[in-house]
């Protein structure tokens, strides 16, 4: 049974949960209604009249003052990546409502205790923040990968366009509306953006930077030293789309060779893990001892922060070993 003593961290996390309830909704309202003629809108600098105006244009504020620093621009661009069509400032929203519920949960999971409570909200509020960097990670290697596997086929109608005697920019606009998503999408972008004044080296040069893929670049940069000494760039696609063909193959070939390791990289980090927070859950008066930090400098030497770190040390080592480069 809690204490008087426990009273206070229990309204605590009581208050960050209601906290996180509330401040979620607005961010997913604030998300629901940003729709592409607000962003026009915003950009033509025009105003609004709607209910509810005012709140859109402080978000817009606070997102063009996010974007100038470098921290900003990187949360962009991989959100570019990614194909969310989030702000910048909602990602850190975002970022602080997964801290607060991370703080709420380890202070549940902690609650035998008030050292322990306050040691497993910490970790909470810092592994959750991740969160959100981890989704947008996922999507962006997702759709990566995604473009990868589209590509040769791509190049292998952009090689046939040109045969027919289309121009290269007539190739791209093909390939948008002939391809499925996300090919499709990222020339798209490239056609538009050739068509609002940009040379077909700088779109390109901004599609390699939302699709990091080496096959791209190989793609680009063939592309790039065509346009400035001639030749036949029907040919030379050809000969590249054979190249990334094999190339995918090749690398799904090894990832079903290595997936028994990746596999047991997640099972070995994640059981025992897993487990210490199912017991701290059921009998949280067991597992309060090892949360229990002495004086310096018996802190820095408790169970929980050695085994945490041999099971990340664990973890990368797996998978480095399984990671081969082609």
């Amino acid at each position: 049974m809690l204490g008087p003593d426990m009273l206070p961290f229990v309204a605590l996390a009581g208050v960050v949960f209601l906290g996180v309830i509330v401040a979620f909704g607005l961010v997913a309202r604030n998300i629901g209604r940003d729709d592409v003629a607000e962003r026009l809108s915003q950009y033509a600098g025009r105003g609004t009249e709607e209910a509810g105006a005012e709140p859109q244009q402080v978000f817009a504020r606070l997102d063009a003052v996010v974007r100038k620093s470098e921290q900003g621009n990187k949360i962009a661009r991989n959100l570019a990546r990614a194909d969310l069509k989030w702000k910048v400032s909602e990602f850190i929203a975002l970022k602080l409502l997964a801290a607060l519920a991370g703080a709420g949960t380890g202070a549940f999971i902690g609650r035998a205790s008030s050292q322990a409570m306050l040691i497993a909200a910490l970790v909470g509020a810092v592994a959750l923040s991740f969160a959100p960097d981890m989704y947008v990670s996922f999507r962006a290697g997702r759709r990566v990968k995604a473009f990868n596997n589209q590509l040769g086929d791509t190049i292998i109608l952009m090689a046939n366009s040109l045969r027919s005697g289309y121009s290269f920019l007539q190739t791209l606009d093909m390939v948008s509306k002939e391809s499925p998503p996300p090919v499709s999408v990222e020339f798209n972008r490239v056609v538009q953006e050739v068509g609002l004044g940009r040379t077909t080296e700088e779109a390109l040069d901004n599609l390699l930077r939302r699709v990091p893929s080496d096959d791209l670049e190989l793609l680009i940069t063939a592309v790039n030293i065509q346009h400035e000494v001639g030749g036949n760039l029907a040919q030379i696609l050809d000969t590249i789309g054979h190249t990334i063909r094999e190339r995918v193959r090749i690398k799904g070939e090894i990832k079903t060779l290595t997936a028994q390791g990746r596999i047991s990289a997640y099972v070995i980090t994640a059981l025992p893990i897993g487990l210490a927070i199912f017991i701290t859950i059921i009998n949280p008066d067991y597992m309060a001892p090892l949360f229990t930090l002495g004086m310096p400098p018996d802190a820095w030497c408790c169970m929980p922060v050695t085994a945490g770190v041999m099971i990340v040390i664990g973890y990368l080592i797996i998978m480095k070993i399984v990671d081969i480069e082609v």
